[in-house]
């Protein structure tokens, strides 16, 4: 029978069929296209001829890194390599050329101080408590893991000290076992409210040992004892180094320490708090400078403690009165009690460094200042899209008195 007009020819079942096939070809060509697009950006693939070829560009996805031969490749651990200080040190390190693995239990470091390396054949990130003991193999330590800012180190007392002794006899353990050099991140707090000024290496200190900040500023005193007596009876290659105050990118914002805190109070428009009348001194250094000095004196032959800092002096009212003038803002200056045991000048004498590792700081402190004001405004930033905004945190106070750090 003659089809009609307006009447429709019989179905070919199998050319539907085909016809659906071809149309989920198309979807499926269009979901691997964007995989393939999304991996190019995601794992530096490339196309050659059709073909997808993983391209491990070590140059395109981390930081650039100098090739070292293995005679001078170490394999180097960096305990709290996620906090601020260890990140830098793992940058400088990771860069040379070294094998780094850096062990934190993320207390006060953060990831995202060191995600750029996760993934790089050099590089290995552990989340562990030095407390427990270790078992790596390693040519250099550096012991960094503690707790640095008032109220990270008084918020558990105890922690704090089984960070600095159990800690430190664990890693002291490691290098005893593996025959590795360590170096003792410690601390200007060992001199505590000094009596001498500058302070140099040979100075026993003045310390509070039943204080608010006694389990820090004698978990540092120990631990440099332990070096010592790891050095003496085991042999173990030791460093210390005597850290003064030090700020720059990747500072936690609130952690409560003068720097952070004025920066902070001044890109919010809030007033500057100086515990006193603002006289006690105290000298920063800029991050940079003291992850060179540390690597210096790693590779040094000086098994003594070496300050390092910078001996430019400064009060805490010219610090505040410095910061708003670069935040360039209207930031009132407010005068609360002054704080119980605070130490009322600290400036470094180094020159045991200067003289035995031809260091010295040399970022001047505006520029320095500059970069972490720069660094905190992008914080600001990205917290505030995040619906948090930190507030300048207060060391613990004790009868209503805080300090600065």
């Amino acid at each position: 029978m003659t089809a009609g007009i307006g009447s429709s020819a019989p179905r070919d079942p199998e050319k539907d069929k085909r016809k659906r096939m071809d149309g989920w070809m198309v979807i499926l060509n269009i979901l691997w296209f964007f995989i393939v697009w999304k991996t190019i950006n995601d794992q530096k693939m490339f196309s050659t001829k059709g073909f997808c070829v993983l391209s491990y560009s070590f140059s395109q996805k981390y930081p650039p890194v100098k090739f070292l031969s293995e005679k001078d490749r170490k394999r180097i651990l960096i305990t709290g390599g996620a906090g601020f200080v260890g990140s830098h040190l793992t940058d400088k390190l990771m860069m040379d050329g070294h094998e780094v693995t850096v062990v934190d239990n993320f207390f006060t470091g953060r990831k995202r101080n060191v995600e750029h390396w996760i993934g790089h054949e050099n590089f290995e990130l552990i989340n562990h408590d030095v407390v427990e003991p270790l078992y790596i193999e390693v040519d250099q330590i550096y012991h960094l893991a503690s707790p640095a800012s008032p109220p990270n180190y008084m918020y558990n007392p105890i922690k704090t000290l089984k960070t600095n002794t159990i800690g430190t006899l664990n890693m002291l353990g490691l290098a005893k076992r593996v025959g590795a050099r360590l170096l003792l991140a410690s601390t200007s707090e060992v001199y505590g409210d000094p009596e001498v000024h500058p302070q140099n290496e040979d100075y026993w200190g003045h310390v509070n040992p039943i204080g608010p900040r006694a389990c820090y500023d004698e978990g540092k005193r120990v631990a440099e004892t332990m070096c010592y007596a790891y050095m003496k009876q085991e042999g173990v290659e030791v460093r210390v180094a005597r850290i003064f105050n030090t700020f720059g990118s990747r500072m936690h914002m609130n952690d409560g320490r003068v720097v952070s805190n004025f920066i902070l109070q001044a890109l919010q428009g809030e007033p500057l708090t100086v515990y006193g009348t603002g006289s006690q001194t105290r000298a920063f250094q800029y991050v940079s400078d003291l992850v060179n000095g540390l690597v210096l004196l790693m590779n040094s032959n000086i098994s003594s403690p070496v300050n390092l800092g910078n001996p430019e002096e400064h009060t805490i009212l010219e610090f505040a009165r410095l910061i708003k003038s670069l935040v360039g803002n209207r930031s009132q200056i407010q005068f609360l009690p002054e704080a119980q045991d605070d130490p009322q000048r600290r400036r470094p004498d180094i020159r045991k460094a200067k003289m035995m590792l031809g260091w010295e700081p040399v970022v001047p402190l505006e520029e320095g200042l500059n970069k972490t004001i720069q660094y905190f405004s992008r914080e600001l930033e990205h917290q505030a899209n995040n619906q948090y905004i930190p507030k300048p945190k207060a060391a613990r106070m004790k009868k209503g008195r805080p300090r600065h750090n």
